[in-house]
């Protein structure tokens, strides 16, 4: 039995993780630390909190005093706590470094005073900047292009120094976009979905040709959970998916999911200061490891409406609407559509 502290635990990804963790070490303490910004919910983490089975932690990591209280003590800490949408990084970027760069630096300070043992840090595929053609391994030199990716590689130098100054035991991952359920719906897949289930338009940036792959959240947790078992010290793991499709591709998966007609559900808005076109990883290291990704968007979409049909009002301010138990009603959802 030990102590596993993860950061950003109550939002998307993180919350995520927590329920793959809990589920693999039943045995183990988990606290969450989470700022519960506007993409934190301490509903993503309702149940285990309802059985006592994870703590939470309000705090935040670019407070190192917060960050040497919760990892006393902890055999693996999970640094999934970040600022990750590129479009508000363009309007807040200061925000961004500090709790991407900062944060992580007080995180793995305190870290290395209490000397954990395992630290896994969460990157993005997005510090390899545009990948017009092929796939960018581990090794490939890092060129990020906007305010979010740029901290999410400070951060990875902050990281680089610790495990040659001190030897510190981390690991670093960088994946693909991930999709899925409670994701806060800023985000093309949840945004979409959502504007569908208002009978809205889904708003496309440029001429919506930007391509990504798509990695299911729980691909993604299982895969988490293998790195902290398997995963060498000071290296780098692409955490990737075969999954590519351009932004209007989506749209159109979406809108078929409705049995609605693309031209109709549509409306192309002005792009960001500057969009990368592509990113692709290579990820031989993953899967000789022993993983490989299970669920496709394709097939995984249903469960993602689903979830989003029963809680868009936990969106309502998002999207300004009057929250309703009854506000959505049953033929917009294509479950229970005639």
């Amino acid at each position: 039995m030990g102590k596993i502290v993860i950061t950003g635990g109550a939002g998307f990804a993180g919350s995520h993780i927590v329920d793959r963790f809990r589920l693999e070490y039943p045995d183990d303490e988990i606290v969450v630390l989470d700022r519960m910004t506007y993409a934190g919910d301490v509903r993503n983490l309702k149940s285990h909190i309802i059985a006592d089975t994870v703590q939470l932690a309000v705090g935040d990591v670019a407070d190192l005093d917060c960050c040497l209280r919760v990892v006393e003590g902890a055999r693996l800490v999970v640094h999934a706590a970040a600022e990750s949408h590129v479009d508000n990084s363009f309007g807040n970027s200061r925000e961004f470094t500090r709790t991407n760069v900062l944060g992580t630096h007080c995180l793995v300070e305190a870290c290395r005073v209490h000397n954990v043992p395992r630290f896994i840090h969460i990157s993005t595929d997005e510090v390899y900047g545009d990948v017009i053609e092929g796939s960018a391994s581990e090794d490939a030199v890092l060129s990020p292009t906007n305010p979010y990716s740029a901290s999410k590689a400070a951060a990875e130098m902050i990281i680089q120094g610790y495990i040659r100054s001190f030897k510190a035991p981390i690991v670093i991952v960088r994946a693909n976009n991930l999709f899925g359920t409670r994701q806060y719906p800023e985000k093309i897949v949840p945004r979409f979905v959502c504007q569908m289930l208002l009978d809205r338009k889904m708003t496309l940036h440029g001429t919506g040709m930007s391509k990504r792959h798509y990695l299911s959240a729980l691909d993604f947790a299982d895969a988490i959970v293998l790195v902290a078992e398997r995963g060498r010290v000071g290296e780098i793991y692409n955490i990737g998916t075969t999954e590519e499709y351009t932004n209007i591709e989506v749209a159109e998966m979406i809108a078929s999911a409705f049995g609605r007609n693309l031209v109709d559900m549509i409306e192309f808005v002005p792009d960001r200061p500057f969009n990368d076109s592509r990113y692709c990883v290579s990820w031989d290291k993953m899967r000789n490891l022993g993983w490989m990704p299970q669920l496709r968007l394709a097939d995984h979409l249903p469960d993602v409406i689903e979830w989003f049909h029963n809680n868009l009002d936990h969106y309502a301010s998002h999207f300004k609407f009057q929250a309703s138990p009854r506000r959505i009603p049953a033929d917009r959802h294509p479950v229970h559509a005639a």
